[in-house]
């Protein structure tokens, strides 16, 4: 059992009177008087301070301690003094998440939130300071959706401090922290005139790359990724099963978003075009390292690459080829809903139109929830009144003699 110890002040018997007396110890007056003496659930001894005056606090203490070790819930108080820039980098450090993710994600802790945070110990943190760092992001004019990004890292790091009994509770989740809200944005996908007239305005070295991202729905690092090899022409399919994308600067080879392969249908019109490409030019065999600039070098026979027989980059191909075909279909002004992206949009939207399920899409998509796929879009899928209205004429035509009308 703890007790509080008094250190300006002790305990001794008076030799005139035989009575127990307080007197005065060395330490009077100096330093902290009150110190709480105590053994944590493993056993060490543990203390803690408090002025002059201060009594009642320090038996307050004692009694939330002995409470928490009664109740199991201890935390041992110096556990929350490290900084939140030490934890989230040990943290970060601890993930089991592709490079390219750890770096993004590092990017935007030592952008967004160390200079806020950084120094501060993980203890001292509370909803306040988390409710006006995110107001001060939102006035630098960050986008809702990439502060929500941005807050849902700081929410997942202090949730393993929770895990790891650093902090009892984590500010996020204090009732009067809301998390930044993304406005609803439905989809509007290219008409196929859009996409027949990028098409034709890209260069022909890269017309491939609008076939397969609107023909099979590939991201855009499976479009620069995808090789001559994935292409099963008797099956009717082609095998997702890397992209490239860009680690400490440099390209790599990955698995897709993920780590999810899956296989797509080949249609005849994709067929066609990709064996056109292929003739005029012929897949060259790339060598990138996989999943990071460390990792072990992989070869794959490219459909996509420059000139110069290189990896097609994403920044360059986006900023000197896509950009300028969109100005020249006549796509301006350009905004973020026009990207490379927007033709895997288009994929689903044909599909959906078509009747294809949702789960169907997911699969093709390489989505890991046909959950998110239904959410996403939702809103494209055809109307289901009419196929209601009919299919109930069908049973309950009045025309008919057992109709409606009859019963």
């Amino acid at each position: 059992m703890g007790h509080v110890q008094d250190l300006w002040f002790k305990t001794a018997i008076d030799p005139s009177t035989g009575r127990p007396t307080r007197t005065k110890t060395d330490l009077h007056g100096k330093g902290k008087r009150y110190r709480v003496r105590y053994t944590d659930p493993a056993g060490r001894e543990r203390s803690k301070s408090f002025p002059d005056r201060h009594k009642r606090n320090a038996e307050d203490f004692l009694g939330e301690i002995e409470n928490d070790k009664r109740r199991g819930s201890y935390l041992d108080p110096a556990a929350g003094r490290i900084l939140f820039k030490n934890y989230a980098e040990s943290w970060l450090a601890s993930q089991t998440v592709e490079e390219s993710t750890r770096e993004i994600v590092g990017v935007r802790l030592r952008k967004h939130v160390f200079p806020r945070f950084g120094q501060c110990p993980l203890a001292l943190i509370t909803p306040a300071d988390i409710r006006s760092w995110d107001r001060e992001l939102q006035q630098k004019g960050l986008a809702p959706s990439y502060r929500q990004s941005i807050f849902a890292h700081v929410g997942t790091i202090l949730n393993a401090a929770v895990d790891d009994e650093k902090i009892r509770k984590n500010p996020c989740k204090a009732r009067s922290v809301r998390k930044p809200q993304v406005p609803l944005r439905k989809i509007k996908p290219w008409s196929a005139e859009r996409v027949l007239a990028v098409h034709n305005a890209i260069t022909d070295r890269y017309k491939i790359a609008v076939v397969l991202g609107a023909g099979l729905g590939l991201r855009h690092g499976e479009t620069l990724g995808f090789a001559v090899d994935d292409i099963d022409f008797l099956n009717e399919t082609v095998h997702v099963t890397r992209q490239v994308k860009i680690v400490g600067a440099r390209p790599c080879f990955g698995p897709p978003k993920g780590r999810k392969q899956r296989e797509v249908p080949l249609p005849d019109a994709v067929a066609l075009a990709l064996a056109r490409h292929i003739q005029q030019f012929p897949p060259v065999a790339i060598t990138l390292p996989w999943q990071s600039p460390t990792g072990d070098p992989v070869t794959a026979n490219l459909v996509l690459y420059t000139a110069s027989r290189t990896v097609v980059l994403r920044h360059v191909f986006n900023r000197w080829s896509w950009k300028s075909a969109l100005r020249e279909a006549g796509v301006a002004p350009q905004t973020r809903a026009d990207g490379f992206h927007a033709l895997r949009h288009f994929y689903a939207s044909t599909l959906l139109d078509a009747g294809e399920s949702i789960v169907a899409l997911a699969e093709y998509l390489g989505h890991s929830d046909p959950g998110f796929t239904l959410r996403t879009y939702t809103h494209l899928m055809p109307s289901s009144s009419h196929r209601t209205r009919r299919a109930v004429d069908g049973i309950f035509n009045p025309t008919t003699q057992d109709g409606m009308e009859t019963a």
